[in-house]
């Protein structure tokens, strides 16, 4: 059975400086979207319909700017924009994804501490030795998004093994089967090399040490566990250890996602 390969090498900048995801002057929809109200596009819509005041004036025009102190109001009430800020991580083995550790071992934290003032927050848990892409964020609503299992954001795994994963065991796999907490599906699963022990796979589902959970199941141990993408943002340019921050069109991708 052949499984298409969509793991990617990735590789990039180091720590960026802090950055607020609202700067000022700010186009007036994009202030009404970051208040919570609606999407950009349905705010240029709420001006059109004479529904936004800057200053006391029915704003006009859709490309005005808004400064830091301008008061702006909906519908007769005053709107303040969040600053959320979303940070992509590349996480190294052997930390943890936890605010803070009672027993004082590295968190993926001490990582990012420098790129916000803001308190962001892991979304969802990689576990001590697994590497790759984790996003943070104080965006609650994201957050609680992307973790939700109706949500079924799409990830992907590249998977070392102690030893060749049986052809048996590969068909499987890929086509599902049960585990003590109910069935399994791997929307793809590829072998990347001769070795057969390294294992590419794709899953939209949830469950906690989900990856490691499938191969243990079969009698195989995991040796390394990377995660190189999710949802739409992948490694590149993104050295281990490093983080950055996701750009307007990644934060829009990862909204719109179903």
């Amino acid at each position: 059975m052949e499984r298409k390969n969509r793991l990617q090498k990735k590789n990039t900048t180091t720590s960026a400086p802090k950055k607020k995801s609202i700067e000022f002057p700010v186009r007036i929809n994009k202030y009404i979207s970051n208040s919570g109200i609606c999407s950009r596009r349905d705010a240029d819509q709420l001006i059109l319909d004479g529904k936004i005041e800057i200053n006391g004036t029915v704003a006009s025009e859709l490309g005005m700017k808004v400064e830091e102190n301008d008061e702006v109001k909906y519908n007769g009430k005053v709107i303040k924009p969040q600053n959320f800020v979303y940070v992509l991580l590349n996480k190294p083995k052997d930390y943890i994804s936890t605010m803070e550790d009672p027993e004082n071992r590295k968190t993926v934290m001490d990582l990012v501490k420098a790129a916000c003032d803001e308190r962001i927050y892991p979304v969802g848990r990689l576990d001590r030795n697994t590497t790759g892409l984790l996003l943070l964020t104080n965006d609650g609503a994201m957050s609680q998004k992307l973790t939700h299992p109706s949500y079924k954001i799409k990830k992907i795994y590249q998977v070392e093994l102690d030893k060749p994963l049986t052809a048996n065991h590969f068909e499987d796999i890929a086509n599902g089967f049960n585990l003590e907490d109910g069935p399994v599906t791997v929307s793809d699963i590829a072998i990347l090399d001769p070795s057969k022990k390294n294992i590419g796979v794709q899953i939209h589902i949830g469950k906690n040490r989900i990856v490691r959970r499938i191969f243990e199941n079969f009698g195989y141990e995991v040796v390394k566990l990377d995660r190189t993408m999710y949802g739409s943002l992948t490694k590149k340019d993104l050295p281990r250890g490093k983080w950055r921050f996701l750009t307007d069109k990644e934060v829009i991708l990862l909204k719109n996602m179903s």
